[in-house]
């Protein structure tokens, strides 16, 4: 099959047109349990409550292993909660990967902090700890940590650097639920940890956000500052400073989520761990079937050390386009396409630092960029270095959710056929320029 003509060009294709994809990639999962938990909340008119929601927490913390957890109406909030948690404020600085999506980003400026933007690793798109000491300075607060694509970031240099420089690690895991790194669990490094659950993530609940610490003071910090119904003394027990404050948001928003997404977390918690179990080996198998394939590298851990990439989700795959004469991406993914039915992307996330918001956006119209409000310098400048991570070229790959070898073959077969055809796709008007998106 490989050897024979490209599909685009009239050739058979590597994937049968009738492949099961809704067994293969069809998420979340839906089943009676879950229906029936959602079909209770609606029945007795309890979205607006919080009983479910207050277990959900409690079960997700003891699964995470914390102490305390918080829920969220979504990850972005469960984020800005996390730094509010932790004091940031204005004139701090936070130091973030700036291949990630925004919501790891951009609550910060809300709280009057400057982002300063590192490097990701080339090899895992995680935050790159060896960048850590060029965006240090003694306004630095915190450290938002993102693994992304479910790869677990060098956890264990970028704490020994947080601890020297007495800083705050926040673990944004909404793409690693569930995921470790040398054993322990991804969320339990940090000061504190929050993600997203919505719908498309492996750990899908509908719109969710989740917070979880094992520190009674940003736990108290977090609750009251979007939870208002919350915000009073039989929660807010222990921090003096926000007694004062009771029964309203401190951050002036209601984070409370809907409990039809709770309910499904609860009955999600049972099986979750089993379930990504499986889009591990399905993923693996795949990524074993691509290594050593001209013009890519796999993105995944060695799992010997008890690393693993959680649920895969969002996975990509590192692209070499001068392996294969400088083939762009667009041209490769059409050929793909042909080839699976498989409509990937490039590029995974945009760096943020290339956005005109984290440039020049003047949110509350002082006159000066929002980014760099109350700094005592301009971080912007520190963007200069962050060229190494604007030149990382990827491509998606498959998110396979059940391990059905068959058919994984199949796929893997469409990117070796278009590589081993390479040549018949070039032309003069390549277009060379990294891919990329900013929402995923």
């Amino acid at each position: 099959m490989i050897n024979e003509k490209l599909a685009i060009f009239g050739g058979p294709r590597c994937v049968p047109e009738d492949v099961p994809e809704q067994e293969l990639f069809g998420w979340p999962y839906i089943n009676k349990e879950i229906e029936d938990a959602v079909l209770d909340v609606i029945r007795r008119n309890a979205m607006s409550s919080t009983e479910i929601t207050v277990e959900f927490e409690k079960e997700f913390a003891a699964w995470q292993q914390r102490k305390y957890g918080i829920a969220y109406c979504n990850g972005t909030l469960s984020l800005q909660a996390a730094m509010f948690g932790i004091g940031l404020g204005a004139g701090d600085e936070i130091i973030i990967p700036t291949k990630t999506y925004w919501a790891s980003a951009i609550s910060a400026m809300t709280l009057g902090a400057s982002i300063v933007f590192a490097n990701v690793d080339p090899n895992n798109l995680c935050l790159d700890p060896n960048d850590l000491e060029r965006c240090l300075s003694p306004r630095t607060k915190a450290i938002m940590v993102v693994h992304y694509g479910g790869h677990p970031a060098e956890m264990d240099k970028i704490c020994n650097f947080a601890k020297k420089h007495n800083i705050k690690v926040i673990e944004d895991v909404s793409h690693a639920q569930g995921g470790k790194f040398k054993g322990k669990m991804l969320g339990t490094f940090g000061d504190v940890a929050a993600m997203s659950l919505m719908s498309w993530k492996s750990f899908s609940c509908g719109e969710l956000g989740v917070l979880v610490t094992d520190d009674r003071t940003i736990y108290e910090r977090s609750l009251a500052y979007s939870h208002y119904e919350r915000n009073k003394p039989e929660f807010i027990t222990e921090t003096e400073e926000l007694k004062p404050f009771y029964h309203l948001p401190l951050g002036g928003m209601k984070g409370r989520v809907n409990q039809v997404s709770t309910a499904i977390g609860r009955v999600r918690l049972k099986d979750y761990d089993e379930k990504i179990a499986e889009i591990r080996k399905a993923m693996n198998y795949f990524c074993d079937l691509m290594e050593g394939v001209k013009g890519f590298r796999n993105i995944r851990v060695d799992e010997k050390d008890g690393s693993d990439m959680a649920g895969w989700y969002s996975p990509n795959i590192l692209y070499i386009p001068e392996e294969l004469g400088g083939l762009s991406e667009e041209k490769f993914l059409e050929a793909l396409k042909a080839e699976t039915g498989y409509s990937g992307y490039s590029g995974a996330n945009n760096c943020l630092h290339t956005h005109n918001m984290l440039q020049d956006y003047d949110g509350l119209h002082t006159g000066k960029p929002s980014r760099i409000l109350f700094a005592d310098r301009d971080v912007r400048e520190l963007d200069k270095a962050l060229e190494p991570s604007e030149k990382i070229r990827t491509l998606s790959i498959p998110w396979f959710k059940v391990y059905k070898p068959e058919y994984i073959e199949m796929y893997a077969n469409g990117y070796k056929k278009v590589v081993a055809h390479y040549r018949e796709l070039l032309d003069e008007n390549q277009d060379s320029d990294v891919g990329g998106i900013w929402h995923h």
